[in-house]
C-alpha cells in the first residue's frame, strides 16, 4: 500500500487528526461533501450536540450527505463520525460550560441582564477557544513578515472591518506604515495597486465572505504581495490566498457572532509587530 492509499484509509480518532485529514482531502472532495465538511470544521459544538436532521439543515444539505461525508472518511457511519466531536467536547477545560451554552434555548427575550450575559459568555467562549488553538509559530512568523513589510495594506469589509479599523488605530499610533483599504471615495482598486511584494497585507473576512476583500487579496497574492489572514475555516477562499493564516471560530448568541476572539488577534498583531520592528532594527545596529 502507498502513501496515498494509507492516508485514504486512515481512520482519525480525534478531532486535530480528523482536521488534517478533511484538509488533505477537501480539494478532491465532491462539492456536497466539501460543503459539510466546511461546516463541520465551523461547528464543531454543533456537530456534537445536534441530530443529523438538524446539522443538515444548519449546513443546507440532505442529512443523507452526513452519512455519506462519515462513510467517505472511513467511519462506520454519522454516529461514529459524530462521537469525534463528542470526544473533543470531553477533552477540553471548558467543555460543561459550551455544552451548557450549546444547549440554552435562544435569546432571553424576557431579561436585558440575561440577554447581556449570553454575549459575555459568547465572548468569553470565543477567546478561550482561540487560546487553546492558536498556532503560536504561525503567529511568530507572521509578525516577522509584517514587521519587515514596507508598508502594511489592511484588507477587511462589512462585518470584519473593525478589525482593520482598530490595527489601523494601533498602527499608526506605534508609527508603522500601512494603509487601509477602505477608501470612500471608491478607489480601493487603484490603493492596491501600489502594493508590492515588499509590503503585505492583513485580511480579514468570515463566512459568507466578503467578495470585494476576497477579490482584493486574490489579486495581491497574485501580484506576489504576501498575506495574513485572519477567517474562520480552511475552506474559506482566505485562507487559499495567504501566506500565513489565523482559523478564529467565534461563538454565537442568538444568531449574532461575536468578535472578541479576532479582536483580540488584531490587537496583538501591531503590538507584536512594533516590538519586532524595534529587536530588529537593535540587531542590525
Amino acid at each position: 500500500m502507498n502513501s496515498t492509499e494509507a492516508a485514504l484509509t486512515r481512520v482519525p480518532r480525534d478531532f486535530d487528526s480528523l482536521r488534517s485529514v478533511i484538509i488533505e482531502r477537501k480539494v478532491s472532495m465532491p462539492k456536497r461533501l466539501a460543503q459539510v465538511a466546511a461546516y463541520a470544521l465551523s461547528n464543531p459544538d454543533e456537530m456534537a450536540f445536534g441530530t443529523a436532521a438538524s446539522i443538515a439543515t444548519a449546513a443546507d444539505v440532505q442529512p443523507s450527505t452526513l452519512v455519506r461525508l462519515a462513510h467517505h472518511l472511513g467511519y462506520e457511519g454519522f454516529s461514529d463520525l459524530q462521537n469525534v466531536f463528542r470526544a473533543r467536547l470531553r477533552d477540553r477545560t471548558l467543555s460543561y460550560e459550551e455544552r451548557l451554552l450549546s444547549l440554552e434555548a435562544g435569546p432571553a427575550s424576557n431579561s436585558d441582564t440575561e440577554l447581556l450575559s449570553g454575549f459575555l459568555t459568547a465572548a468569553s467562549q470565543s477567546v478561550a477557544r482561540l487560546a487553546s488553538t492558536i498556532d503560536g509559530e504561525t503567529f511568530s512568523r507572521s509578525v516577522e513578515l509584517l514587521a519587515r513589510a514596507e508598508t502594511i495594506y489592511l484588507v477587511a469589509k462589512r462585518r470584519s472591518y473593525p478589525l482593520t479599523a482598530h490595527m489601523a488605530y494601533a498602527l499608526g499610533k506605534l508609527g508603522i506604515r500601512h494603509q487601509i483599504i477602505a477608501s470612500p471615495n471608491g478607489i480601493d482598486a487603484e490603493m492596491t495597486q501600489f502594493a508590492t511584494a515588499k509590503d503585505a497585507v492583513i485580511a480579514a473576512s468570515f463566512a459568507p465572505y466578503a467578495a470585494e476583500s476576497l477579490t482584493q487579496a486574490q489579486e495581491l497574492a497574485a501580484r506576489g504581495v504576501p498575506i495574513v489572514a485572519i477567517t474562520d475555516s480552511v475552506f474559506s477562499p482566505l485562507a487559499a490566498s495567504a501566506t500565513h493564516w489565523f482559523e478564529v471560530s467565534e461563538a454565537d448568541y442568538a444568531g449574532f457572532r461575536s468578535l472578541s476572539a479576532s479582536m483580540a488577534l488584531a490587537m496583538a498583531l501591531p503590538v507584536a509587530i512594533a516590538e519586532k520592528r524595534r529587536s530588529l532594527k537593535r540587531a542590525a545596529k
